[in-house]
């Protein structure tokens, strides 16, 4: 039977496409923090999507378990790009992923959001007859983008470090307060209790993939008998090539608890009294919950961070991963033992960074436009 009724339109989910990647050499920070927002988005009532190169280590399996679709970009088939972020030149990584995004949305999607170091102007431009809006997750500001929305909560407040870099029309949120979180750090923020600066529990996290073997290290540190005293949750990714020797060594350390690919480390860095980690996005995370840090910087792109939070006072820099020893590791960790008030201090300086909580204008800016 023909309806003559009125036709009523169907709305459609928002598509929203994540263009980030992930593998041994590179970490899963981009990733991991795209897997944040787009929970959020999905929240919203969002379809998400990712775009990804299929790399040594790349975390496409993970992004599925969490029911997002992912469109994966051919291996790298040229050596010569190796050492690069995006492992192939980018015209052929923006045809790959056009290619990629007019199969999975014949419409130009509403939004597409870029986290990649070897991204900028000219793939984004190439991009974006296809997409209504570009999204830019970045934290270097060493090269000009073409986007409707930039985040970086690396900035510091400090909005002028983009200009040049973004159109003048380009929304620009930066600082601290715009750091993506996942919920659980928020909840674990409502629980947390003031340091008194004693150290009883150390955390020792050196992201998903530790490249440089910095886990194994800070623990040969923590085997001197003057730590034997402390707690310490050593955590670490699946995709740590390390993962088998660090369960062995912690197996054989009595006061070491090892945890791997978990969803809590909020709650370990609620009750940590110290942290060992690297000098990425983890920091932003580590300051939110007033946890002191010893850093040790593992990659080019942590030593902007890692220097601001250090002259903030809000952690204890170690310096770069091709300096720092088994030593300079037990020194820090002495020194932190020896004085509670600077530890007390430094956790008041983390907290007073991070400043106030802006996220849901981030969500706000992606889901109704700017």
């Amino acid at each position: 039977m023909m309806h003559n009724g009125p036709v009523t339109e169907v709305s459609r989910p928002m598509q929203i496409f994540i263009r980030a990647d992930s593998s041994y050499q590179m970490g899963t920070g981009h990733v991991m923090r795209c897997l944040t927002l787009a929970g959020e988005l999905r929240q919203r009532g969002a379809e998400v999507t990712f775009i990804c190169r299929d790399l040594p280590g790349n975390l496409a399996g993970y992004i599925r378990s969490k029911g997002y679709a992912v469109e994966l970009l051919p291996q790298p088939n040229d050596p010569s790009y190796a050492a690069f972020w995006l492992q192939t030149d980018w015209r052929t990584d923006a045809l790959e992923t056009v290619q990629r995004l007019t199969l999975a949305s014949p419409a130009p999607a509403d939004c597409l959001i870029v986290d990649h170091y070897g991204i900028d102007r000219r793939w984004e431009q190439a991009l974006s007859r296809h997409v209504h809006r570009l999204a830019v997750i970045d934290d270097l500001a060493d090269r000009p983008h073409e986007c409707s929305l930039l985040l970086d909560a690396n900035a510091s407040g400090a909005r002028d470090r983009y200009q040049g870099l973004v159109p003048d029309s380009c929304v620009k949120l930066t600082g601290t307060g715009y750091t993506i979180l996942r919920p659980e750090f928020r909840s674990a923020k409502q629980r947390l209790a003031e340091r008194d600066g004693r150290v009883g529990r150390v955390l020792v996290f050196f992201g998903g993939t530790d490249p440089t073997g910095e886990t194994l290290r800070a623990l040969q540190a923590l085997q001197n008998p003057a730590f034997a005293h402390l707690h310490l949750d050593v955590v670490l990714g699946g995709m740590n090539g390390r993962k088998e020797a660090i369960a062995t060594r912690c197996s054989a350390m009595p006061n070491a608890e090892y945890h791997c690919q978990i969803d809590y480390i909020a709650e370990l860095m609620r009750k940590a009294d110290l942290s060992i980690g690297a000098g990425g996005s983890t920091t932003w995370e580590r300051c939110y919950l007033g946890l002191p840090s010893l850093t040790i910087v593992t990659a080019d792109n942590q030593r902007e961070i890692t220097a601001l939070v250090h002259e903030q006072g809000a952690a204890y820099s170690l310096g770069e991963t091709s300096d720092v020893t088994v030593q300079a590791i037990e020194q820090g960790l002495h020194f932190m033992l020896a004085h509670p008030a600077k530890v007390k201090e430094m956790s008041g300086k983390a907290l007073q960074l991070m400043g106030e909580d802006r996220w849901d204008e981030v969500i706000t800016r992606i889901i109704g436009g700017n």
